[in-house]
């Protein structure tokens, strides 16, 4: 079959979990934090409830379209959440997180196709801007955003809730 591979893009469900945690876990960051074992950790059933529950969360996988040997298969997850914000005349925001092509579909143009339905998902929601966040430790991702016209604008910072008092 010749041509382009193209996606089709829905919600998840919770029978896509041990694929979206599969591309979690697979790279060196995610192997790190994630824990893609079966049964699966009731820790990422309890999460997606949650984000399923959520009307201004979505996470959302894409589907091998046009692949009769695959058609179908999740190849690609990211979870959108839309912010009400006062800034900007009390605008909206989404948030784009957890993004994952599978290892074996990197580089055929999925992850741009992931990105235009995210994008086009935030205009039907209203917002006026899209942002993202990408781990220092990952260059290529963040040549990716840049190639997508995503500017490094501000500088992100995290603080780890454990138990330790803040200073």
């Amino acid at each position: 079959m010749g041509g382009v591979t193209t996606l089709t893009f829905r919600r998840a469900t919770a029978a896509d979990l041990p694929a979206i945690v599969a591309m979690l876990a697979d790279d060196p960051l995610g192997a790190t934090r994630e824990r893609f074992e079966t049964p699966l950790p009731e820790s990422y059933l309890r999460a997606f409830a949650e984000i399923d529950a959520d009307a201004n969360n979505e996470l959302v996988v894409a589907c091998l379209d046009g692949d009769e040997r695959a058609e179908g298969a999740v190849v690609g997850v990211l979870q959108l959440t839309f912010i009400p914000y006062l800034t900007h005349q009390g605008s909206r925001r989404a948030l784009i997180e957890g993004v994952r092509v599978a290892s074996s579909h990197r580089s055929a143009g999925f992850g741009t196709q992931l990105f235009a339905w995210a994008i086009a998902r935030a205009r039907e929601r209203g917002c006026r801007m899209v942002q993202l966040t990408t781990d220092k430790s990952r260059p290529d991702a963040k040549r990716f955003y840049e190639a997508l016209g995503f500017t490094a604008s501000h500088e992100g910072m995290k603080l780890a809730l454990d138990d330790r008092p803040l200073r």
